[in-house]
């Protein structure tokens, strides 16, 4: 798995007319908190956050005065407007075995439903997955080659990366090649009289 280095600096919890002071200077607030571990206060620049890859599946290490820290990417709070982070939550991973998070399904290959006039539909972008740190994927690779006109693939059918266990609904659609929609004709008789 992926892993991204961010360097923070530490705050002091409360205070608010700092926080406003370090927000005008280009840093959000962060809270690390994790299984057995002291819950720390920080401020990371909304550059390096905004930096970071949207889509997939990564770790950050937090470095916190000379302490680097494995973390996940719990939340961000934004503005109303959904464009100014104002608070970001890191889960620190260093005491857990396993973890249970989405991770990104890519899909490869062209459909062979596709070649017949077929449309190919995503369902679901991300699966929720189960396994231990080291073993946690970056994405779910799933060939969709062999789907013809109206065939759907189901969680069930996808094989998971060795170590992990899917813990989607089996039965659930991932994604599913339409057929095409034929449209009627009607026909108009006139009558003269």
């Amino acid at each position: 798995m992926k892993r991204i280095e961010v360097k923070l600096i530490p705050r002091k919890p409360g205070k608010k007319s700092e926080i406003k002071r370090m927000r005008k200077e280009g840093y959000v607030p962060v809270e690390i908190y994790g299984k057995d571990v002291e819950n720390t206060h920080a401020y990371m620049k909304v550059k390096d956050l905004l930096s970071l890859p949207h889509g997939e599946t990564f770790l950050l290490v937090a470095e916190i005065e000379g302490e680097k820290r494995v973390c996940l990417l719990k939340e961000v709070q934004t503005g109303w407007l959904g464009d100014d982070p104002l608070h970001v939550d890191l889960y620190d991973i260093s005491h857990v075995r396993e973890l249970e998070l989405e991770v990104p399904v890519e899909f490869v290959g062209t459909p062979a439903g596709v070649g017949l006039g077929g449309t190919f539909e995503a369902v679901l972008t991300t699966l929720t997955v189960k396994a231990p740190i080291d073993r946690i994927p970056d994405k779910i690779v799933v060939d969709v080659s062999s789907l013809g006109l109206g065939d759907a693939l189901h969680v069930r059918d996808i094989q998971p990366p060795e170590g992990c266990i899917i813990m989607d609904n089996p039965e659930e659609v991932v994604a599913v090649v339409l057929e095409p929609e034929v449209e009627e004709t009607t026909e108009t008789t006139e009558t003269t009289g």
